[in-house]
């Protein structure tokens, strides 16, 4: 695999404090008519982190664009649910632990 081609699935996300975080973009996953993406953190290295993936709920920001916001999710429960899906579709790729 090519540098481009590592580089098409990494998502460049802003947190609280304004600060640029790399994600590897992983899946999205399809839950009661909305839309959650799996992410998993990417260091400086361009390494990608061992441990949890971050899953976030995508909202449309503006009716006349393309352009997608990610939302955290607090409730815990459809958490769970989104990382079952992600879990199924990928238990061949990854190794999970609980």
């Amino acid at each position: 695999m090519n540098e481009n081609e590592e580089l098409d699935n990494i998502i460049i996300l802003n947190d609280e404090d304004g600060n640029e975080v790399k994600f590897e973009f992983l899946d999205l996953v399809e839950l009661d008519n909305e839309e959650y993406v799996v992410l998993l953190p990417v260091t400086e290295e361009g390494e990608e982190e061992e441990g949890e993936v971050v899953i976030l709920k995508v909202e449309d920001t503006d009716e006349d664009s393309d352009e997608e916001s990610y939302v955290s999710i607090d409730d815990e429960d459809t958490l769970n649910k989104v990382f079952e899906i992600f879990k199924e579709k990928f238990k061949d790729d990854f190794d999970f632990v609980d």
